[in-house]
């Protein structure tokens, strides 16, 4: 990988890939009511048998009696209707369009449905150094990793409409975030939460754990990052922090991690979960469940347990996958 394509995971990552690869976008972006939330997953799948790309989608909504519909969809397309460009960033998927400040997709199958365009205002990236150039630190220099991350931003406005399968849904004042994987695989055993919809509407949450190869051994890493009206707190294995699971299940966990500054307990509990396609090999063949009307509680503390901050949504995004 380049300088540019290290420090700047948005941009298309496979360029010479050929096969055991894929590389998946994740906008993701709710209502401003917290009633709905939609994401849009557009990918490549290099497997040698059934390359392909696609666009992913879920959608959850509150129905008339406060109840949550999650409904996902998997809309296939051949290899030769993907394009991309680097400058200015583009990703052209049959007649789908997805940039950094908008995304316009026209998705049709059999069973389902989707249309729209979004715009994207004030996006929030993370902060970084030579040392960190992303969010996975010094690890996004290491070449041959099993899954690479990328956290574009953290938080931001979000205008336009979508219509799938016959239902509205306008996104004025809404809020997004965007991030992305690839690499061969999804980790066999992972925690994903990630939360802007809090009662502040400055506090944004990305936490992600997972099982690494590396070396050809193994350990269980972790990336969180927590900002507060532009101030950042970030925990990771590369900057020494710790992380203690106090308990966890396929859809409940109480995280704790403390660093040099601060420490913060997570509670997640995954409620309503949608089921889409992940990469092994390449090739997306696993089914992982992602809800994104969890439950989610910080509470942030200095060493000394004074608190500095506690916040609580029902809007969160959330996978446990392993456990």
């Amino acid at each position: 990988m380049s300088m540019r394509h290290i420090k700047t995971p948005l941009l298309f990552q496979g360029k010479n890939k050929h096969h055991e690869y894929f590389e998946g976008w994740y906008y993701k972006q709710g209502t401003k009511d917290g009633k709905t939330v939609v994401s849009l997953i557009p990918g490549i799948s290099l497997d040698g048998g059934d390359s392909h790309c696609f666009v992913q989608t879920i959608h959850m909504s509150l129905d008339k009696n406060g109840g949550r519909d999650v409904n996902t969809s998997y809309y296939k397309y051949s290899l030769k209707d993907f394009s991309y460009s680097d400058d200015p960033f583009i990703i052209k998927i049959a007649d789908n369009l997805f940039m950094e400040s908008m995304v316009s997709v026209n998705l049709n199958a059999k069973d389902s449905k989707a249309e729209g365009t979004l715009l994207f205002d004030d996006l929030t990236p993370v902060k970084t150094s030579t040392a960190f150039p992303n969010i996975m630190g010094y690890f996004a220099y290491f070449p041959m990793m099993e899954c690479y991350h990328g956290v574009i931003s953290m938080n931001h406005k979000v205008h336009g409409s979508l219509n799938i399968n016959g239902s509205n849904i306008e996104f004025y004042d809404g809020k997004g975030y965007l991030e992305k994987d690839w690499g061969t695989s999804f980790p066999k055993k992972y925690i994903w939460i990630q939360c802007n919809q809090f009662q502040n509407e400055n506090v944004s949450l990305f936490f992600s754990a997972a099982h690494i190869p590396f070396l050809g051994q193994s350990f269980f890493g972790f990336i969180c990052n927590l900002v507060i009206s532009d101030v950042e707190y970030r925990f990771a294995t590369y900057n020494r922090s710790k992380l203690l699971i106090e308990d966890i299940n396929e859809s409940r966990a109480i995280l704790r991690l403390v660093s040099k500054q601060a420490e913060l307990k997570v509670e997640a509990c995954l409620n309503h979960a949608g089921k889409l396609i992940a990469p092994r090999k390449g090739k997306m063949q696993d089914t992982i469940k992602e809800g994104l009307s969890g439950d989610v509680r910080i509470v942030l503390s200095h060493r000394d347990h004074r608190l500095i901050y506690e916040e609580w949504s029902s809007m969160a995004g959330i996978e446990i996958s392993g456990f």
